[in-house]
């Protein structure tokens, strides 16, 4: 490949299709923040992921895809938050969540209205790691968390700011993924 994507692995639990696409739309637009719950404990089943999960040290990170202030403000709540934090709770891994270490700079149009160029150039330099914590991430290992995958450019931009800042491996976990 001449630009590998800067994910080292991206884990997913179900495909992006009836009744998980429904279930994922009340959990991320119902205000209903306790679906995280469940859906943390079907990433767990997902093939390859415990191993990857004991894997990580207590340096390490799970952060969650952050929402713009205005989105935090329209949603109520941020859905990968609330999943990294579930997760944790479930899994006993040494990493621990933060939601302040990944940064999103610039609010976007959704992703869901664009095509996948446009993906791209939307979430473009939207993404940074807290200048003031950035050694944090030297050598260390991330879970980078989001409720779905569609092209899969938020999480490449998130990933790549992850990189630049130092991290040495970045996978994905996500609950769904479309095919």
């Amino acid at each position: 490949m001449r630009q590998p994507p800067p994910l080292d692995a991206c884990f997913a639990a179900v495909s992006y299709a009836y009744p998980w696409s429904k279930l994922m739309a009340v959990y991320k637009f119902g205000q209903d923040p306790a679906w995280a719950a469940v859906f943390a404990g079907l990433l767990l089943r997902t093939p390859g992921l415990a191993g990857r999960l004991a894997a990580l040290q207590s340096g390490d990170w799970l952060l969650p895809m952050p929402l713009s202030a205005e989105r935090l403000q329209t949603r109520g709540f941020n859905q990968s938050w609330e999943l990294a934090k579930a997760l944790a709770g479930q899994s006993g891994t040494a990493a621990h969540p933060d939601a302040r270490l990944l940064l999103r700079i610039r609010n976007t149009p959704p992703q869901s209205q664009l095509k996948r160029e446009a993906r791209l150039q939307n979430v473009k330099g939207a993404f940074v790691v807290d200048p003031l914590r950035a050694g944090e991430l030297a050598g260390r290992h991330v879970l980078l968390i989001d409720d779905v995958m569609t092209s899969g450019a938020s999480l490449f931009a998130a990933a790549q700011a992850l990189r630049d800042a130092g991290a040495a491996g970045v996978s994905g976990l996500v609950v769904a993924r479309t095919e």
